[in-house]
């Protein structure tokens, strides 16, 4: 799905979320994340929004520069069928080029802990 501001949730439905992310999000509400990972180019301000929004829940990932690390590149555009930063993956979900606002939306509808 693209929103109005052009960033893309990668899903199946009409709300950002995969399929069974309602029932799953339903089931696992304020449950920690046990893997996060964030895609970031040095220079993307989105990217530091992102960092920025993590930080300050003190919620812990790791960060992957694919500007520097071609492995992390490649992965990011597997994982999220284009190049644009910041994508984070979350336990196998994945949310693409998005702000700090999308990232706070997503994170409620995935139902994980803050």
């Amino acid at each position: 799905m693209t929103t109005p501001t052009g960033r893309v949730f990668f899903s199946n439905d009409e709300t950002g979320c995969s399929k069974n992310s309602h029932a799953l999000a339903s089931r696992r509400l304020n449950v920690k994340p046990e893997r996060i990972r964030l895609f970031v180019k040095p220079y993307c301000g989105w990217c530091h929004e992102a960092m920025d929004w993590l930080d300050g829940r003190d919620i812990a990932y790791e960060k992957l520069d694919v500007t520097s690390d071609a492995a992390a590149r490649k992965e990011m555009a597997s994982l999220s069928g284009q190049t644009l930063a910041p994508v984070i993956d979350v336990d196998g979900e994945i949310l693409a080029d998005f702000g700090a606002d999308e990232l706070e939306e997503w994170w409620k509808q995935q139902g994980f802990a803050k």
